[in-house]
């Protein structure tokens, strides 16, 4: 044990008996030896409040173990003195085991709150490391419930887009149908008209002229050829409406962004004010690997945005295109009034638009951001100085 407490340890006489404890004993051992009675500490000092011995008092000492803690002195007979000194040893003797089970006791206390202490420490750290878990799980949950959603709002677009494409398919083929045999009926009503033109020798120069058959046939011949030029429209409109929506590839496909744009442009072009400008600044880009439908939707609701940012005062809207290094930046900027400091930060955010009720879903720039991060790019904005916006659409080449 150690030096506090055990059964190898030296008590000392205050350990065991207190100043009043002295008295006390002094005045009993005085009843029973008839004379006044001292205790002594071990160095020989009067211990307690009593008055000291007489110089001829004997004196007897006070042992539990070996050796001795004091001494009791009084004047009388050393073998009296020391019967009462044996008794109080066996009273000394009892309060050091008394005082030694305390000190066990004690320690023994001692032992169990620093090992609760230690439990508790531990426990601590568990709590901690569980805590740590449980908000590393919070963050998966919340990172998987987030890809879970973006998945489902891809899935959305996805089948959205197949719908569409469909859709063109059927129309595309609605169209060309009619324009087929409109366009053979076309091809052969001029061959009608020059052998009609043929009948201006067979008739008489007198009926010709009062049928006004030269103002007829040059007029037919003007009017074929409108018919010619609004059907060669029309097969263009829904040549670039294929390729918008790209029913021909529902693959990937390689490839090149700037005639995807292009045909992109002109379907919108129809669409727009006409107190708005579309400027193209195309450079020659390096083949890509894409879902042209998917880029092309992406690409589309950003020029809405674009479109709707001058659709007020009238204004710009610029398509640029760049290829730097391994990297291809389609930029869609408007003079618009820009964007504000306080929605900047929302503008992906699903179904939150700055237009009226009714006016827009807010899932423009939300589907155009996922589509671009499929492919593996980037969306940038920026507010220049001068005003508008820049949307940049960064895609690996």
């Amino acid at each position: 044990m150690g030096a506090e407490g055990g059964f190898d340890r030296d008590f000392t006489l205050p350990e065991l008996l207190s100043p009043r404890d002295a008295a006390e004993l002094c005045a009993v051992a005085g009843a029973v030896l008839g004379v006044p009675v001292a205790v002594l500490d071990a160095a020989g000092a009067v211990y307690g409040d009593g008055p000291p011995p007489p110089a001829d008092a004997a004196r007897a000492p006070l042992v539990v173990e070996l050796e001795p803690l004091g001494f009791i002195a009084a004047a009388c007979p050393p073998p009296a003195l020391a019967e009462v000194a044996r008794l109080l040893r066996w009273g000394l003797l009892a309060r050091a085991r008394l005082r030694m089970v305390s000190d066990l006791h004690l320690e023994a206390v001692r032992a169990d709150y620093a090992r609760l202490q230690q439990q508790n420490e531990a426990l601590k750290i568990s709590e901690a490391k569980y805590r740590e878990l449980a908000a590393s799980l919070d963050a998966k949950v919340r990172e998987q419930t987030q890809i879970i959603d973006e998945r489902q709002r891809q899935l959305y677009q996805a089948e959205r887009l197949a719908s569409i494409g469909q859709l063109a398919a059927g129309v595309a083929h609605e169209i060309n149908n009619p324009l087929g045999f409109i366009n053979s009926n076309l091809s052969a009503a001029e061959r009608y008209r020059e052998q009609l033109a043929g009948l201006r020798d067979a008739l008489p120069a007198v009926e010709w002229q009062a049928r006004d058959l030269d103002f007829v046939f040059a007029d037919f011949a003007d009017l074929l050829r409108d018919a010619r030029d609004g059907v060669d429209r029309i097969a263009r409109i829904v040549r670039d409406l294929k390729g918008f929506s790209s029913v021909d590839q529902p693959e990937e496909q390689v490839v090149d962004l700037n005639a995807q744009l292009a045909s992109l442009l002109a379907v919108v072009n129809g669409q727009k004010k006409a107190t708005i400008r579309l400027v193209t600044d195309f450079q020659p880009l390096p083949k890509l690997m894409c879902l042209p439908g998917h880029l092309n939707q992406a690409f589309l609701c950003i020029l809405q945005n674009a479109l709707q940012a001058v659709e007020a005062a009238g204004g710009t809207v610029t398509v640029r295109t760049r290829a730097v290094g391994e990297q291809i930046t389609v930029s869609i900027a408007d003079d618009g009034p820009g964007i504000p400091e306080d929605v900047l930060p929302r503008v992906f955010d699903p179904f939150f638009t700055t237009r009226g009720v009714g006016a827009g879903t807010g899932l423009g720039l939300t589907v155009a951001r996922d589509i671009v991060l499929a492919h593996g790019g980037r969306i940038v904005i920026d507010l220049p100085l001068a005003g508008g916006t820049v949307v940049n659409v960064e895609l690996p080449a």
